[in-house]
């Protein structure tokens, strides 16, 4: 029997994208072999596709950073899983693919009464926000943030978990999605035509507890500027290059160096311990069956039409999620 993959065939655009055949191959004795409901399309998926990233997966590689599957097979040596059972994992790459093979280790248990679409976004976007929110910045009620990137996969994240802990938000997004924003419960400011240090320090004179940053380190200083004395940045988004990655955590000690009474604080998945992670899939997976969660699926794709999924996230025209889906799991039952 055969499955497909989308692949990653060189660098560039998303025409590199070309699906692949396989043999679907029994799985090792400590692997399990996952058919893949929903896997997300996200920044890092493109960066390493295009070769933003200061360490690249090798030529060809299938992306896809987080999946929801259903257990196929299992290998003899496995415990604790079962045939059919649906589970979850962050993947990095692989994502983009009708099967995929990982280690037991890796996944986390995922209720049946879940829309895979949805459950898959909990899995990189919402975990970063719970993670950066409660984790990093252990948030308290009452609270005054700032969302750099408000309205993309992690930003809506930000604004509904945000919502919940009781936190005044301030979100930067471009014009049209404004209303989108002040929707979700947060002050919405255009990064293109406003000054948002001016308007936040006007709004909150003795400054912000939290600013939370996944673009790019340019914010960084404006980002400080915003800031109460004693508040942080969180810092969470990927460097472009090993250049970038070395600028990057230079600008981090040159800002934390400065005796102004506030940090830098940096957040990546890579640096954290599975064992947080499905802490936190748990409670997340909990809000979102009782219905305290619902991720913004801006468009859902066939897992075999990634390269048009992958054109349609870099055009930038949506909020919220982008997510690939298994024939039988794309209709949406809400």
């Amino acid at each position: 029997m055969k499955y497909k993959s989308v692949s990653a065939t060189a660098r560039g655009g998303p025409e590199v994208l070309k699906i692949i055949e396989h043999y679907l191959r029994p799985p090792g004795a400590e692997e399990i072999c996952i058919r893949v409901l929903a896997t997300t399309v996200c920044q890092d998926d493109v960066a390493c596709r295009i070769g933003n990233r200061p360490f690249l997966p090798d030529i060809p590689f299938t992306p896809g950073y987080a999946v929801i599957g259903d257990v196929e097979k299992i290998g003899g040596e496995v415990k604790g899983f079962a045939t059919s059972d649906w589970v979850g994992a962050l993947t990095n790459t692989g994502g983009y693919a009708e099967y995929i093979y990982l280690k037991p280790e890796q996944l986390v248990e995922v209720p049946f009464d879940l829309d895979p679409a949805e459950a898959v976004t909990l899995i990189l976007n919402y975990l970063t926000a719970y993670q950066c929110l409660h984790r990093v910045a252990g948030v308290k009620q009452g609270d005054r943030i700032l969302i750099i990137g408000a309205s993309g996969g992690v930003g809506t994240a930000f604004l509904q978990l945000g919502k919940l802990a009781g936190i005044k938000m301030y979100g930067l997004a471009s014009a049209k999605k404004q209303n989108f924003l002040t929707h979700l419960g947060a002050v919405p400011i255009d990064y293109k035509t406003q000054d948002f240090v001016k308007i936040i320090r006007s709004a909150e004179p003795d400054g912000l507890e939290y600013v939370y940053n996944g673009i790019d380190e340019s914010y960084l200083e404006r980002g400080l500027a915003v800031l109460k004395r004693g508040g942080s940045l969180i810092h969470y988004g990927g460097p472009l290059s090993k250049k970038g990655l070395l600028l990057l955590i230079l600008k981090l000690v040159f800002y934390s160096a400065i005796p102004n009474g506030k940090t830098i604080k940096g957040y990546g998945t890579h640096r954290q311990d599975i064992g947080t992670f499905k802490q936190d899939w748990e409670i997340l997976f909990s809000l979102l069956s009782e219905g305290k969660l619902k991720p913004i699926i801006a468009e859902r794709f066939p897992i075999l039409a990634a390269a048009e999924a992958n054109r349609y996230f870099e055009e930038g025209n949506f909020s919220g999620n982008i997510v690939l889906v298994a024939p039988d799991a794309d209709a949406d039952p809400y």
